[in-house]
């Protein structure tokens, strides 16, 4: 009996232990990035390495800004994100509004057909993507990142789900009989009612427009057009790669991130799971 609760005890701390570790290694890429930002290249090297910050954070950022039209890279992943987040949230709610409330033929097979899509790799559409970006001149162009970008299947499903789950079809009905036409029932009460679906996805979507690296390697071509995640891999050279200025780079590029994920994880896991009761 005393055993028994002894370990009873024991399981609470336990738990927190494996929390606490795992929360550390979570964490300490993003702690050494920005200590490796305020350090020389020959301290980053030095073994063991530094595990506090330096002094050399301003010399890295001219460093940086010599190197690179950083400034520019940032306005142009905020450009790109931005326009990105905004197009696939229209689109996407408008989808999932779609196939939550109308019903026509093929829609299931649509539906199917949509939720497929997330299954197949990315790289697979690259050479027809970039062919058609070709043929349109949008290459070397923000609209060669962000429109091919404007709906994503997992941002539908989601729209569908929540306003499956959380949005009576008895008060779209009641809107249709008051004369709403079908664009002012979506406008004026389905949209107001997606916010916490509508900040989820958005989020995700900024986050993952802004951390792309392949579909901008693909478009853009003049350095001056890359985005922050290309112009930093951009100053990587085989044997003179001054990693401070690289590092500082990164923790700029990360704080957006971070300040966004801050004020709105909890909103993120509501809306993430707000499509889980009903279907």
């Amino acid at each position: 009996m005393r055993h028994a609760t002894r370990t009873a005890t024991m399981r609470p701390w336990l738990a927190w232990l494996l929390v606490g570790f795992g929360a550390l290694l979570l964490v300490a890429p993003f702690y050494f990035t920005f200590v490796f930002a305020t350090r020389p290249r020959t301290e980053i090297y030095s073994s063991p390495p530094p595990l506090w910050f330096g002094l050399s954070a301003r010399s890295n950022l001219e460093l940086l800004l010599q190197r690179l039209p950083y400034l520019r890279n940032l306005g142009m992943s905020l450009y790109v994100a931005a326009m990105t987040t905004v197009l696939n949230l229209l689109a996407c709610s408008l989808a999932g509004y779609a196939f939550a409330v109308y019903e026509f033929r093929g829609k299931k097979l649509l539906f199917a057909l949509v939720l497929g899509s997330m299954m197949l790799p990315s790289f697979l559409n690259m050479i027809p993507s970039f062919m058609v970006l070709d043929f349109l001149g949008w290459l070397d162009q923000p609209r060669g990142l962000y429109v091919p970008a404007a709906a994503s299947a997992l941002g539908i499903f989601m729209m569908r789900q929540y306003i499956v789950s959380a949005i009576p079809r008895d008060l779209i009905d009641a809107a249709r009989m008051d004369g709403c036409g079908e664009f002012r029932v979506f406008r004026s009460i389905v949209l107001p009612l997606l916010g916490p679906a509508l900040g989820t996805l958005g989020l995700i979507t900024f986050i993952t427009s802004w951390n792309n690296f392949v579909a901008p390697l693909v478009v853009m071509h003049s350095v001056d057009n890359y985005t922050v995640p290309l112009a930093l891999r951009s100053m990587q050279v085989p044997n003179n790669t001054e990693w401070g200025a690289l590092m500082m780079g990164s923790a700029i590029a990360m704080l957006p991130l971070l300040i966004a994920y801050f004020f709105s994880a909890q909103r993120l896991v509501a809306g993430l799971t707000s499509g889980a009761v009903k279907s």
